[in-house]
C-alpha cells in the first residue's frame, strides 16, 4: 500500500505541474494583452504599466515566470505572482476572496452529496428487490423526472413551494453556523442540499438498481442462500458491498467535479461560492482568480480519485495493492 500510495502521489504531482503549465501558458502567453495591463487598469499610464510588469515578475524570462508562479502557488504568498497574488479587478488578494467562497462550495456539495447518496442508493435497492412492482415503478419515475429536471428550475420550484408559499425554509443567503447557530445554517442551506440532491439521485439510483440486480444472479449470492442466510443479511454483507465499487467510482468523480460546477445553485440561492465568483472573474478579465479555480477543480478532481482507490481496497477484498 505505500509503495503504491508513494507512486499515486508522485503522478499526482506531475499531473498537477503539467495542469499548471498549460493553465499558465493560456492565461499568461497565449493573450494579446498583457496581464499587467489589466491589472494597471484601463487609463493606465506606459511607466505604471512598466511598474506593475516589474513587481508581478512579468519582465522575466517565460520559465522564470512559471517557476515564480509555481513558488507563489504552493507557499501562497500575499503579494508577488498572480497566481495566488491579486485579484485585477478587486485589487484584493486571490486567497482572502478564495477561502471564505470554498468553504460555502464545499458545505454545499457535501451536503448535497450525502443526501444524494442516501436517497439514490435507497431508492435503488428497494427498485430492485420489489422488481415490477409498484415500487419500482415510482422509483423509476422518479430517476427519469429529476434526471430531466434542469437544476436552476427544480430550485425555482423549491423555493416557491417551500420558502414563498409554506414558508418552512430560507430562501437566499449563506450564513456561518458559529455567527447565527445551526438550525439557521440549516435552514438556509436544506433547499440547496435538496436541489443539487434531486438532481443526481436519479443517476445513482437507476445505477444501484442495475448493480443489486446484476448482483442478485451471481453464483454466491444462490449459494448463500442455499446455506440458509437471511435475505437481509444478504443483502447488507454480500450484494450491497459488490454493488459499492462502481457507485464509489462515481460519487468521487461527482463529488470533485461539484467544487467548481454549483454555480447555477449558488446563483438561485444567493450563496457566494466558488461557481458563482468564477463565473463573475471570467466575464470582468479577472485572469488570477480564474487560474485559481482552475488550478483548485483540478486538484480536487486528482485528490477524489486517489481517495476512492485507495477505498477500493477496503470495500473489495478483490482489490489488492503491491
Amino acid at each position: 500500500m505505500l509503495v503504491y500510495l508513494t507512486r499515486r502521489l508522485f503522478w499526482l504531482v506531475i499531473t498537477l505541474l503539467v495542469i499548471t503549465a498549460i493553465t499558465f501558458v493560456i492565461y499568461f502567453v497565449l493573450p494579446p494583452v498583457s496581464p499587467a495591463v489589466l491589472f494597471a487598469g484601463k487609463e493606465a499610464t506606459p511607466q505604471l504599466v512598466a511598474t506593475v510588469q516589474h513587481e508581478l515578475g512579468l519582465d522575466h524570462p517565460v520559465w522564470v515566470q512559471y517557476l515564480l508562479f509555481l513558488k507563489h502557488l504552493v507557499l501562497g504568498d500575499q503579494f508577488g505572482w498572480p497566481g495566488l497574488g491579486f485579484s485585477y479587478v478587486n485589487h484584493s488578494s486571490v486567497k482572502s476572496l478564495l477561502a471564505g467562497r470554498v468553504v460555502v462550495t464545499v458545505v454545499l456539495a457535501v451536503g448535497a452529496a450525502l443526501l444524494w447518496l442516501a436517497m439514490g442508493v435507497t431508492i435503488g435497492v428497494i427498485s430492485a428487490i420489489r422488481q415490477r412492482s409498484v415500487w419500482d415503478r415510482l422509483a423509476l419515475g422518479f430517476a427519469i423526472f429529476f434526471i430531466s429536471a434542469p437544476v436552476f428550475w427544480l430550485g425555482l420550484v423549491l423555493l416557491w413551494v417551500f420558502w414563498y408559499k409554506l414558508g418552512v425554509a430560507a430562501g437566499t443567503g449563506y450564513f456561518p453556523p458559529g455567527q447565527y447557530g445551526l438550525l439557521t445554517w440549516l435552514d438556509h442551506m436544506i433547499l440547496p442540499w435538496f436541489t443539487l440532491a434531486l438532481l443526481y439521485a436519479g443517476w445513482y439510483a437507476r445505477m444501484t438498481r442495475g448493480a443489486v440486480l446484476d448482483t442478485l444472479r451471481q453464483d454466491y449470492v444462490r449459494t448463500a442462500r442455499a446455506k440458509g442466510l437471511g435475505e437481509t443479511r444478504i443483502l447488507l454483507r454480500h450484494v450491497l458491498r459488490a454493488c459499492l465499487t462502481p457507485i464509489l467510482t462515481m460519487f468521487g468523480m461527482d463529488l470533485a467535479a461539484l467544487v467548481s460546477g454549483t454555480v447555477i445553485v449558488e446563483v438561485v440561492f444567493n450563496l457566494n461560492g466558488v461557481g458563482q465568483w468564477v463565473v463573475q472573474s471570467v466575464t470582468s478579465d479577472d485572469i488570477p482568480s480564474v487560474l485559481a479555480v482552475t488550478v483548485l477543480a483540478a486538484l480536487a478532481v486528482m485528490v477524489a480519485n486517489l481517495i476512492v482507490d485507495i477505498l477500493y481496497a477496503y470495500i473489495d477484498p478483490r482489490v489488492r495493492y503491491e
